[in-house]
């Protein structure tokens, strides 16, 4: 089995570990040198520096005709635009993004990306070690919808589902909504092992969201 990563992060770098030392092919990209530290010396896949939004460094590191896609970045919107351009531009079949927001992770699910959000993770973990009741969303929200209908990057960035839907409620449809430029340029340069701005709930200002359906689904507040 063929896998690409996208950050070297703890996430990234423990998944890409294992595989390999499994037998899978692996290749994992991160933009700082340093994160591959993190990689013992008995791995022998490719550790690529380069950015995995950007299709042509992908596919100069491999990326095409791999099994699977994970981005694993800290930075949400990289996460998202890497998974398109992994389902878009290479059609592989296995594509998941990791959201730390709640919202966003139930949000882009219904734009179809297959999410992983490790706040959801870990309160259904906490909940279930204290025996409490609690509606938590998914780990891993599977999309409805086929991921060729991505929201589609611009130059003004990535759309981001909002309460703004049209009439229609179309997935993949919605207005661009843009965050701040200060944001923005923060948010290309975060390794999985590095918060940045859009993080998550621990992060930075939350963006607004699709109000999903989902059965479960709960937006936790502190």
């Amino acid at each position: 089995m063929k896998v690409v990563i996208v950050g070297c992060g703890r996430v990234g770098s423990t998944l890409a570990e294992n595989l390999d030392a499994t037998g899978h092919e692996v290749i994992i990209f991160d933009v700082r040198t340093a994160a591959f530290d993190r990689l013992p010396e008995t791995f022998k896949g490719a550790a690529i520096r380069g950015d995995g939004t950007d299709a042509e460094v992908l596919r100069r590191g491999g990326a095409e005709g791999a099994d699977f896609f994970l981005s694993l970045t800290e930075g949400d919107n990289r996460n998202v635009m890497a998974a398109q351009v992994a389902t878009e531009s290479f059609g592989i079949p296995q594509v998941i993004a990791k959201i730390n927001d709640p919202v966003r992770a139930a949000a882009y699910a219904e734009l179809g990306v297959a999410t992983l959000c490790r706040t959801n993770l870990m309160v259904d973990t906490v909940a279930h070690y204290m025996n409490l009741p609690m509606n938590t969303g998914p780990g891993i929200d599977t999309p409805e919808t086929p991921g060729h209908e991505h929201p589609h990057p611009t130059s003004r960035g990535l759309p981001v589902a909002s309460e703004a839907v049209g009439p229609l409620g179309i997935p993949g449809r919605l207005p661009p909504r843009t965050r701040p430029a200060a944001e923005q340029s923060t948010d290309h340069h975060h390794a999985e092992g590095e918060a940045g701005p859009d993080a998550g709930a621990e992060g930075g200002a939350e963006t607004p969201a699709v109000k999903t359906q989902r059965p479960g689904f709960r937006r936790w507040r502190g």
